[in-house]
């Protein structure tokens, strides 16, 4: 097995994440061709262009990594031990309708676990990234340590389907949820720049429905959460990537336990918890 260091892995991923936002940078307000997938979601031009950007950094560093880009799809051995993970516009119709909510993710799964990644923003020039023991955010060229805190009381809450744990678990009910706002102030994102932001102390958590096991969309951000020390489980508790999927991400415990009985309130009200 070809052994890399991890400190290089997460210069390169930073590396690669901040070419990306570049070019989606520059894009932004063209007039971008709109490329249809499935189920009603869509790529644009800047999409495409930053992933090919992305791609070229790493294949260059990483010749003999496998690939995943949300755009591109699969390459190299299905049984990769090294797997980069790339999502080169998270919040793509934020950005075709002029919405400054976006973010480009670099994330390389080693074995089964995510040892490195990072999060740009294309339009502050903020840089989240971690090398797996410390995560931190590089904002012109100066690091700084993240740190979470539950202080805002803002809860990003992502609504976009699908949502499989349905109906036991529907995350638009925890909003209206008793007692929600008794804890915290909702927002609806829909992108992983959000998870970051738990990470950096910018939001208390972040909760959506979904199996995130190599997600591009999701990799980034779960890897920077765990680094900085937030409490981040499945949508019951259970640890990440077992049973029913979904992520809590939380900044403390107490934060992570408020949300967690909520779940587990919507769900023993449910038609199937009923009978």
């Amino acid at each position: 097995m070809l052994i890399m260091n991890t400190e290089d892995d997460a210069q390169l991923a930073l590396a690669a994440a901040r070419a990306g936002a570049a070019v989606v940078r520059d894009m932004y307000g063209e007039s971008l061709e709109r490329f249809a997938k499935s189920d009603g979601d869509f790529a644009t031009g800047a999409d495409l262009a930053a992933e090919k950007a992305i791609l070229g950094i790493l294949r260059t560093a990483r010749p003999h990594d496998a690939v995943t880009g949300e755009e591109s799809g699969h390459s190299g051995a299905d049984g990769a031990e090294r797997r980069w993970l790339v999502d080169p516009l998270c919040g793509t119709l934020n950005y075709a309708v002029h919405t400054m909510l976006a973010s480009v993710n670099v994330a390389l799964r080693v074995g089964p676990h995510i040892t490195v990644s990072a999060a740009a923003d294309p339009f502050s020039g903020e840089v989240f990234w971690t090398d797996g023991k410390r995560a931190r955010l590089r904002r012109d060229d100066v690091d700084e340590e993240l740190a979470p805190s539950a202080a805002s009381r803002l809860v990003d809450v992502n609504l976009d389907p699908p949502f499989p744990n349905a109906p036991d678990f529907r995350a638009a009910l925890l909003l209206a949820a008793p007692g929600f706002t008794d804890h915290f102030r909702p927002r609806v994102v829909s992108t992983t720049l959000a998870v970051a932001w738990v990470a950096a102390g910018r939001r208390a958590a972040y909760v959506t429905d979904g199996d995130l096991r190599d997600s591009v969309h999701f990799a980034a951000g779960i890897a920077l959460c765990e680094a900085a020390g937030c409490v981040v489980t499945g949508i019951h508790g259970q640890p990440l990537h077992t049973g029913a999927g979904g992520l809590i991400a939380a900044a403390d415990q107490r934060t992570h336990t408020t949300l967690l009985e909520m779940v587990r309130n919507q769900v023993a009200a449910s038609p199937t918890a009923t009978g």
